[in-house]
């Protein structure tokens, strides 16, 4: 029997979920199992000898988990575990989605143990994190293929581009910490040994050590490949400036010669040997032109255009 919510009577139940727990609940699960319920505070601690505990022959293991704040946005919220070999008691402060994956898998094959509900959600954990990573995968792919293909990027789409690819490093970064502490927590419950801690099935453990260890290989080598159009993408948009600062540069350079050429015209001295000439004034229109054209037949030699 598995208590989302603590109701009734505690004393049957394997699996006690608490989220963001009162202090009256907290107590009242404490009469009825015999075991300590973590604080927030506690389940939050980063150090790893605060995360992994045993005390009286139970588990008191804790490791942040992904939940989801939108569609687009997943943010790392603590989560505390207490595993003893009659219940098992999470804490939890946020809604965690593993969490609802183990607790539907746990009713429809009868999760009739702790052990069995802690495998639960470990393994959903794990299966979350690759889905995750696979999604991750696909977005940093259609990213470098949009990239590379596209005959020529706009500022508005570099900046875009640049977005998503925040926002997959995000991701990820975020699965990397989950697959970590969960990693942790296998390692230390399966290798402590500690006396008459609750069994726990050492197949099933050793599988899902195995798949955070390949899981991380491959969010390894997906961090590579979203520096790498992180720094490509940050490459068009330098191009893009640079493009962008020579069409001012060659801008500048022409009108250099018709200023001078006007401020030389434009000179109010008495004798001038063009003063008093018919054609002054259409010659210096000429040398305008002339002078600015010539630069840029120039720059056009030069391959600067």
């Amino acid at each position: 029997m598995i208590a989302t919510h603590p109701s009734g009577t505690l004393d049957q139940v394997v699996w006690i979920d608490l989220t963001d727990p009162t202090p009256e609940e907290a107590q009242r699960v404490r009469e009825a199992t015999g075991l300590r319920v973590p604080t927030q505070h506690e389940v939050s601690e980063i150090e790893s000898t605060s995360r992994l505990g045993f005390e009286n022959g139970t588990y008191y293991v804790s490791t942040p988990l992904l939940t989801r704040v939108d569609d687009h946005e997943l943010e790392l919220a603590p989560v505390g575990f207490v595993l003893s070999s009659r219940v098992l008691v999470t804490v939890r402060f946020a809604s965690i989605g593993a969490f609802d994956d183990a607790r539907l898998t746990c009713e429809k094959e009868g999760a009739k143990t702790a052990e069995e509900a802690f495998l639960r959600i470990l393994e959903s954990v794990v299966d979350r994190a690759a889905d995750g990573l696979e999604r991750a995968g696909g977005d940093c792919d259609t990213l470098s293929r949009e990239a590379f293909r596209a005959r020529e990027s706009k500022s508005e789409d570099l900046r875009r581009a640049l977005q998503r690819t925040g926002n997959i490093a995000n991701r990820t970064s975020h699965i990397r910490d989950e697959l970590l502490g969960v990693g942790r927590i296998a390692s230390f419950v399966t290798e402590s040994a500690q006396p008459g801690a609750p069994p726990i099935h050492a197949g099933r453990m050793k599988a899902v050590r195995n798949d955070i260890a390949s899981l991380t290989e491959y969010e390894t080598r997906l961090s590579g490949n979203v520096q790498f159009v992180l720094d490509a993408t940050l490459g068009f948009i330098n191009i893009e400036q640079n493009e962008i600062v020579k069409t001012l540069t060659i801008a500048s350079v022409v009108g250099i010669p018709p200023v001078l050429v006007a401020g030389i015209y434009g000179m109010n001295f008495r004798v001038m040997p063009e003063l008093s000439w018919s054609l002054g004034y259409p010659m210096a229109l000429v040398l305008i032109v002339v002078s600015a054209i010539i630069p840029l037949v120039w720059f056009k030699k030069r391959g600067w255009m």
